[in-house]
């Protein structure tokens, strides 16, 4: 096998780099520009403006980098079947609230429903059910929770055949696929709305849960002295053709935790509460409203 041949530029060097934090930037700033995709060049500027200002700032030493990158390759590390704990740090950091606000600011001002965190724990695959189906399986201990929901374009008409989604966690405060207990895609469904856009079933009411500490992500909690509890909720994606795709969360505003979310998702209009009825039971209604627009379905974290 011949060695490898190292291959080096052959371009003349037109001058040095000044040893000044400045001159660094704009030379970095310099070597983006062949970047061919405008929006990634603006990205990728932006990240290193905000990058060299940042170490400037907090006067970062080499050390502090170093554990930095080092926790960077932990939360990949961390990430497998169980959970995705990238999404999770840009939750616990408010980045994917503050992201989904700003994209949405347009919807709200016209009457869309508020927009929520994807989370870290929807599955592809999730089994298709009929309206009126019971998601909780056989042995799924807690209050019956009773769903009636209508999915609406921005004018209030009913969006006929759309797909929504859903999943929570069970009143123990585990998702399925964290919980050996619990039947495979238990507390999961995917549903078909009607002519007038509804879509219904039965489930248990959820309880809140905390996030998963065994990893960075819990260190980082840890090291902010925070707590890692999340308010009991649901979740929905709502899919239709014309139409962008929703995802939000539906919280229980009595739940302990419903003003202090530790993944920053139970904002504005998303707390609800879960009217109880004389037999115990609970009942959520939910409404939808969908923005008109591409549908670009996100990718599932988890198979």
């Amino acid at each position: 096998m011949a060695p490898t041949k190292l291959v080096t530029s052959t371009a003349p060097s037109q001058q040095s780099i000044p040893a000044n934090p400045q001159a660094l930037l704009n030379a970095v700033l310099e070597a983006n520009k062949g970047t061919h995709d405008p929006r990634t060049r603006t990205v990728l500027d932006a990240l290193i403006r905000h990058l060299h200002a940042f170490a400037s700032e907090v006067k970062l030493t080499y050390e502090e980098l170093h554990a930095g990158l080092d926790f960077m390759v932990r939360v990949g590390q961390a990430t497998g079947p169980a959970k995705h704990e990238g999404i999770l740090l840009a939750d616990i950091l408010g980045l994917a609230t503050l992201v989904l606000l700003m994209d949405a600011k347009a919807v709200l001002a016209a009457g869309g429903t508020e927009p929520a965190l994807i989370g870290p724990f929807w599955r592809s695959n999730q089994p298709v059910r009929p309206n009126g189906a019971r998601i909780a399986a056989d042995g799924t201990t807690g209050a019956a929770l009773f769903v009636h929901g209508r999915v609406l374009s921005l004018n209030g008409e009913p969006i006929q055949g759309a797909r929504v989604e859903t999943w929570q966690a069970s009143p123990g405060g585990l998702y399925e696929n964290q919980d050996p207990e619990q039947e495979d895609m238990n507390l999961r469904a995917v549903f078909e709305t009607d002519a007038n856009g509804r879509f219904w079933f039965e489930s248990v009411k959820p309880s809140g849960y905390g996030v998963p500490i065994d990893g960075p992500c819990g260190e980082l909690l840890s090291l902010q002295n925070r707590d890692h509890m999340r308010p009991a909720h649901l979740h929905f994606i709502a899919i239709a053709p014309g139409h962008k795709v929703l995802t939000t969360q539906i919280f229980d505003e009595r739940d302990p935790y419903a003003y202090s979310d530790a993944a920053f998702g139970a904002v504005g209009s998303l707390l609800r509460e879960f009217q109880p009825d004389s037999q115990g039971h609970f009942h959520l209604d939910v409404e939808l409203r969908l923005e008109p627009g591409e549908t670009r379905i996100p990718k599932p974290p988890l198979p």
